[in-house]
């Protein structure tokens, strides 16, 4: 598992005070609040910037960052990812998962054949959709609880029942 996780990316400046609007990457854009600092790539480090103010206004968020005081530096910032650490992520209830966690997962079907790797979590508002990519093709697979099984994230496995899926061109991923 990762040890930093993304929540959200910055779309813009917002304001001449070094506001960011963000756009939120998690279920829940209310959970900014209690951040105490976010984290931003460089590199393979990442620079850590306490939060000195959150407002959520029509799902997008607006940070302020220590350190980051006027339009320039946050236009430094535009399009940055936003990562806290695993420790500052929010409890799930039992059968969610991170997508963070779910990607790069082995998918297997229930009588263990191999089917390919999860590549990417698609949200569609109904239900996500899990994007496969195996050695030959690529599949969609809802993701319903009558088509996934089992999820072990400890043993980066999730077995799916294989009438679920449906074959894509691989070329369009």
């Amino acid at each position: 598992m990762q040890q930093y996780m993304v929540v959200g990316q910055v779309l813009k400046p917002q304001g001449i005070k070094g506001e960011l609007k963000v756009r939120p990457i998690t279920d829940d854009p209310d959970r900014f609040y209690d951040l105490k600092e976010v984290r931003i790539a460089q590199g393979k480090d990442y620079a850590v910037y306490p939060v000195q103010g959150v407002r959520v206004h029509e799902g997008f968020c607006y940070l302020r960052l220590a350190g980051v005081e006027d339009r320039n530096a946050a236009e430094a910032l535009r399009d940055q990812l936003l990562y806290i650490d695993r420790s500052q992520a929010v409890k799930l209830p039992e059968g969610r998962y991170f997508i963070c966690d779910l990607e790069g997962c082995q998918v297997v079907d229930e009588t263990g054949t191999a089917i390919g790797v999860l590549d990417e979590v698609i949200q569609t508002g109904a239900n996500d959709v899990y994007m496969i990519k195996g050695k030959k093709q690529a599949y969609m697979l809802p993701a319903l609880k009558t088509l996934i099984l089992a999820v072990d994230i400890e043993k980066g496995m999730i077995t799916v029942r294989r009438e679920g899926l449906m074959e894509v061109d691989a070329g369009a991923y």
